[in-house]
């Protein structure tokens, strides 16, 4: 938890993609990490009592880059994040451990404050994320952008910004995302975005400082059943 991980963490889920796919897993024990690159078919299995950091030194995050020509290509180091997965299929990061935000200070981020998100998904498909909480993200905690077939169950999300944010664009959607038996306890939203399509959000605790559920801009064929929203005062 104090020597920077990230090189080994990344030839590992290298040498796992190499071999086809496979499972790279965290052991107990804290790793303190900058960026690290999801690749397909790749799993990153945290086990109970492993914990990822995200490291407080920024220089170490990298960044996601949304098509030419869309609102958010304006926007460059906002989309930095711990670990990142772009153009990326059958991924997945499960397990009962921790990933770790770190709370890590931007004073040039959003709002002033806000670092790099935890996990950032562009231009994927077929992503999984089960039973492993997300603490302290330093922006949103699981960002998708331009993502489909995602299936988020079982997770918890503590002292995070958003829980889950949506980001597609007119004609490409965020879609068949699947939300179920998550738990949020949220600064900001829990569940927020624009342009998603297929959305099922079920048997959910949502609680949030801000919005439960957001719906910034469009959405379509959107389901949300069983979930017990609630503030205290």
């Amino acid at each position: 938890g104090k020597t920077l991980d990230t090189a080994a963490i990344q030839k590992a889920i290298e040498a796992c993609a190499a071999a086809g796919g496979g499972q790279v897993r965290f052991p107990p024990g804290a790793y303190l990490s900058g960026t690290v690159y999801l690749r397909s078919k790749v799993t990153l299995y945290l086990d109970a009592g492993a914990t990822l950091i995200g490291t407080a030194d920024l220089a170490q995050y990298r960044q996601f880059s949304p098509p030419a020509g869309t609102f958010e290509a304006r926007l460059g180091a906002w989309h930095r994040a711990l670990i990142l997965g772009e153009s990326v299929e059958e991924v997945a990061i499960a397990g009962p451990g921790r990933i770790d935000g770190n709370k890590v200070f931007d004073p040039r981020g959003e709002e002033r404050m806000r670092g790099p998100h935890t996990i950032l998904m562009g231009l994927s498909s077929g992503i999984t994320l089960r039973d492993f909480t997300v603490e302290d993200s330093a922006n949103y905690a699981v960002m998708l952008m331009e993502c489909s077939r995602v299936d988020v169950a079982g997770v918890t999300f503590t002292g995070c910004w958003d829980g889950v944010h949506f980001r597609g664009w007119p004609d490409r959607p965020c879609r068949d995302v699947r939300i179920t038996g998550c738990r949020f306890f949220t600064g900001d939203d829990s569940i927020a975005g624009r342009y998603w399509e297929n959305v099922l959000i079920a048997g959910c605790v949502i609680n949030s400082s801000c919005n439960g559920i957001r719906v910034i801009g469009p959405a379509a064929h959107l389901v949300i059943h069983d979930c017990l929203l609630w503030t205290l005062p």
